[in-house]
């Protein structure tokens, strides 16, 4: 199994510049919707016969890695917003701001 995303693209001219499937108009976010609505590959394949099950696999992780970028600079921001409301609390500042800077 490959784990790069080689069949991930983006595109500024094609679907708003999110990400696509092999610069096709069909978004990361809309092969994880069709993954939800077809439980069963052969039903998905049948009406979307353009995708190949390593898009779908390539989409899956693409999501995933970005939904835990996505959560950990919430997660940091939440931080540093509870730090500059109470400064003696928590963590110290250079701390926290080390930490940033190895998750970025």
């Amino acid at each position: 199994m490959k784990m790069g995303y080689d069949r991930i693209t983006v595109d500024p001219e094609k679907m708003n510049g999110q990400p696509c499937i092999r610069g096709m108009r069909i978004t990361v976010r809309r092969v994880l919707d069709i993954l939800a609505t077809y439980p069963k590959r052969e039903d998905l394949y049948a009406d979307y016969p353009e995708l190949e099950e390593e898009d779908l696999q390539q989409a899956l992780r693409f999501a995933a890695a970005n939904l835990d970028d996505d959560f950990q600079k919430k997660e940091l921001d939440r931080r540093l917003d509870d730090l500059k409301k109470n400064p003696t609390e928590g963590q110290p500042w250079e701390e926290v701001r080390a930490e940033i800077q190895n998750r970025l």
